[in-house]
């Protein structure tokens, strides 16, 4: 019940989960070629920068994907922009399944990269239209903790069907977690305004935000805004750190400590899982001291810079012997990625009108994306020349902090944008 006693529904939270899965699915797809990397290294011969130029490929396509669907949203919604963007992705994720060689493997993972790019500027899209902006950071940490969910789930389940099947088998299998999400979304997804089993208490608290001004924004107006630099440098320094979680640490585990497909699943679904915690709890807080009175700009900077100290102590994970501590500084590392990310992913709905949502996004999605191809290339190159974690692990220490700098220097106050 709300105060003036009219019955409120919670439908917007049935989004929220539908968005939360949609990640999920997304990160098992984009994650299992890094759990199956020592097997693909030994069976097909890679070297640590060829492997490099695999994730390089995903990463630029990813970029470009990210450009196209922040505008393809913004056109055409984000129901069928979401079904769009899986469906593509999914036939590009089985497609793996009959790659043969370094330059197969570098096509299907391009196209694979260019498909998920979608899937957050969709979302945001979503929750744009679902939530007020006292919710969003909340509803954003919920659907991104999807890719948690998914980096769990993934060390878990693709050896298991490796070693039953063949690692082939695993692209195939876990494409029918796609299709079943396709079929429930198609059946559920409306416009707040449009679905039936949205009452009219929840209609005026998701719409209880001031109305954007209709219409689309161009390219050149969206990049004139210093707001949508402070989102995009930011996401270009940390995004790469998550990228390199996903696509490194089963070979971390392998190199460092011995590790093989039959037992760094738990360590890895234990630095996830740490990671999905950070996720809801980034947004928790953030949230929390909205609704405590303090503003936007207090609450959001605040938890980012909160977070961006957590992450430090992975500088010392490559040089530690013991397993568990190691599993234990990564586990804080990702929680604090997470609980960052979830309150920077809400920055292009908090300053930005609905119809420039989805642009914005793509370009800090695109930054991202270019972040993590330098990344990709870093890693290989270090690897393959010194072997050893240690530079990867320390530069990625201390680019929050810088990322925290940047938005307040470019976004001092987080004042709303108003004349686009």
């Amino acid at each position: 019940m709300n105060p003036a006693g009219g019955y409120r529904s919670h439908f917007r939270w049935v989004i929220c989960a539908l968005l939360f899965f949609a990640t999920a699915i997304n990160y098992v797809d984009r994650q299992i070629i890094g759990v199956l990397k020592p097997t693909l290294q030994g069976e097909l011969g890679w070297s640590e920068e060829g492997y490099g130029t695999i994730i390089f490929w995903f990463q630029a396509a990813y970029a470009l994907g990210y450009l196209s669907f922040g505008r393809i949203v913004d056109r055409i919604g984000a129901k069928l922009g979401l079904a769009t963007t899986m469906l593509i992705w999914t036939c590009a994720h089985v497609a793996h399944a009959f790659a043969r060689s370094l330059i197969g493997f570098s096509v299907v993972r391009a196209a694979l990269g260019f498909g998920e790019a979608g899937n957050y500027p969709g979302g945001l899209k979503a929750v744009a239209e679902w939530f007020p902006k006292q919710e969003r950071a909340l509803a954003a940490g919920i659907f991104n903790a999807g890719a948690n969910v998914g980096a769990i789930v993934t060390p878990l389940l693709v050896p298991a069907i490796t070693l039953l099947w063949g690692w082939r088998a695993a692209f195939i299998v876990t494409a029918g977690f796609s299709i079943v999400w396709l079929i429930v979304w198609s059946l559920v997804y409306r416009r707040p305004e449009e679905q039936p089993r949205v009452s009219a208490a929840e209609l005026e608290y998701i719409t209880s935000d001031p109305p954007d001004e209709p219409g689309r924004v161009a390219w050149r107006r969206v990049l004139a805004k210093r707001e949508t630099w402070a989102y995009g440098i930011a996401k270009f320094l940390v995004d790469p750190v998550w990228w390199m979680f996903l696509f490194w640490l089963p070979d971390f585990f392998a190199k460092r400590h011995g590790l093989d497909l039959r037992s760094f699943g738990i360590p890895l679904a234990i630095v996830y899982i740490a990671s999905d915690v950070g996720s809801v709890t980034g947004g928790y807080v953030s949230s929390r001291l909205m609704k405590a009175g303090l503003s936007l700009n207090a609450s959001r900077k605040l938890t980012m810079s909160a977070f961006a100290i957590l992450v430090m102590p992975i500088v010392f994970a490559a040089s530690i012997d013991r397993l568990w501590l190691a599993v234990m500084i990564l586990s804080l590392a990702t929680a604090a990625h997470q609980g960052f990310a979830a309150n920077l992913f809400t920055l292009p709905s908090d300053l930005f009108p609905r119809k420039a949502v989805g642009t914005v996004t793509g370009v800090g999605g695109a930054l991202g994306a270019v972040g993590g191809m330098l990344m990709a290339q870093y890693a290989g190159h270090v690897l393959q020349r010194i072997g050893t974690y240690t530079p990867i692990f320390t530069a990625c220490g201390g680019v929050y902090v810088i990322a925290i700098i940047v938005i307040h220097v470019l976004s001092p106050r987080m004042t709303p944008v108003s004349d686009l």
